[in-house]
């Protein structure tokens, strides 16, 4: 298995807010947003400049561009590449998540549902 570099929050989001399909850029900009609860608040130069960068790397590919109101609106949408890749970096936080929330506690309800004295059998942190 390859070890794989983990994505910036805002790109992971970026590149998750095209799952569902094309968007242009405000559209990607509020949709980050919403996915993120906030956490992730783009620029639009930022986007922009992402976009670049992730159409670059093969995992975004702009699709149109229209004028509206007097002003450019490009549409992106994900590629295939840029599908796995989101995919796979959702797996990789998934798992180390599960480091932390796959363990249960002493006194929790999982750890009485192991048996009396499991508790007793774990190894402390340093």
């Amino acid at each position: 298995m390859s070890k794989q570099t983990p994505m910036r929050e805002p790109t992971y989001f970026v590149l998750a807010s095209l799952l569902a399909g094309p968007l242009h850029g405000y559209a990607i900009i509020k949709r980050t947003a919403e996915l993120s609860g906030g956490r992730v608040r783009l620029a639009t130069g930022t986007l922009y400049t992402a976009l670049d960068r992730l159409t670059g790397e093969g995992f975004v590919e702009q699709i149109g561009e229209e004028v509206v109101s007097g002003r450019t609106r490009r549409s992106y949408a994900l590629t295939g590449a840029g599908a796995s890749a989101v995919r796979a970096e959702a797996m990789r936080m998934a798992e180390s998540a599960s480091v932390v929330t796959g363990r249960s506690e002493p006194g929790s309800a999982a750890a009485a549902a192991e048996g009396p004295g499991h508790a007793a059998r774990r190894v402390r942190p340093a």
